[in-house]
């Protein structure tokens, strides 16, 4: 499964057991995408041999559990213009990083925010958030628009450039 664009994530308590065999050959079937076809869940469903219906519940019931995090589409910001990326790094007070953390995740332009924990003295920040934009500039100034939803929240922040493009895949299994 995919990470979903605009979304916080939002740390899960661990599964409360484990996957069984069908779980583990869906998450092997999905683990590079839904199939790009009308009906992805028909497709996985006749590769392993069950019901569309199944594959949904099964995939619903491993998303509340914590077992995947997210199921959503993934565009190419490269492909769409966006060239520049920053990871946003926010010092938040600790009681609220959740709280804001969500907000900021929601913005039209942040991809993805995450609360991290802090490593004082050199690290202070505790809210990370990737911001895209067409340049450095139009980047600069989604950070300003954060900054200025933050206010008196904003304790420091910087911003961290990609410099090349890395290959982005979550855990694999194998079935």
């Amino acid at each position: 499964m995919r990470p979903a664009s605009a979304q916080a994530a939002v740390p899960r308590s661990p599964p409360a057991a484990g996957i069984d065999a069908i779980d583990r050959r869906i998450v092997a079937a999905t683990q590079a995408g839904l199939p790009r076809v009308p009906r992805p869940y028909h497709a996985v469903a006749d590769e392993i041999g069950i019901t569309a219906a199944e594959v949904m519940r099964r995939s619903r019931h491993m998303l509340d559990a914590g077992i995947i995090r997210r199921i959503g589409a993934v565009p190419n910001h490269y492909a769409l213009g966006y060239r520049a990326n920053g990871m946003t790094v926010w010092d938040v007070p600790d009681d609220r990083v959740r709280e804001l953390g969500r907000i900021i995740g929601a913005l039209d332009f942040v991809s993805h925010a995450y609360h991290r924990p802090r490593h004082p003295p050199d690290w202070p920040y505790n809210l990370f958030a990737m911001v895209h934009g067409r340049d450095r500039a139009e980047v600069e100034e989604k950070v300003r628009r954060i900054a200025a939803f933050l206010g008196d929240n904003d304790r420091g922040h910087d911003v961290l450039y990609s410099t090349r493009i890395l290959k982005k895949t979550g855990l694999r299994i194998g079935q």
